[in-house]
């Protein structure tokens, strides 16, 4: 079975941006829906986007919408988070996980990654 590798986190200030890559290890991208979750320090999972085998977006949370954006590159077999005007609480361990589907249901994605830790913070 195969698992994801997220990078591309790290420290910025208030108002920056990151881009988070996701790419599967042991299976193949193309043939799953893949959500980006994230886990702030001490709090629970929130579902932050997914993207469809197709390119759709059905998801975005009002947390992060008109900040972050989602996309995919099945030829570079890699899934991204573009994270704009970052704030505090964005502040999260970051994960993308694959399903069948866009349905943001944590226990039912599969091949997460050991995430990528995102810190906003001057």
């Amino acid at each position: 079975e195969g698992h994801f590798v997220e990078s591309g986190g790290g420290l910025v200030q208030p108002g920056g941006s990151l881009r988070l890559s996701c790419a599967p290890s042991g299976f193949t991208l193309d043939d799953f829906d893949v959500a980006w979750f994230r886990q702030p320090p001490g709090k629970e999972w929130e579902g932050v986007s997914c993207v469809t085998t197709g390119g759709a977006v059905p998801f975005y949370p009002p947390s992060v919408r008109g900040r972050f954006t989602i996309s995919r590159d099945n030829a570079k077999s890699t899934v991204y988070l573009q994270m704009n005007d970052l704030r505090p609480e964005d502040t999260a361990v970051y994960y993308c996980a694959a399903s069948k589907g866009c349905h943001m249901n944590y226990n039912s994605f599969g091949s997460w990654g050991q995430g990528t830790q995102v810190t906003v913070s001057s």
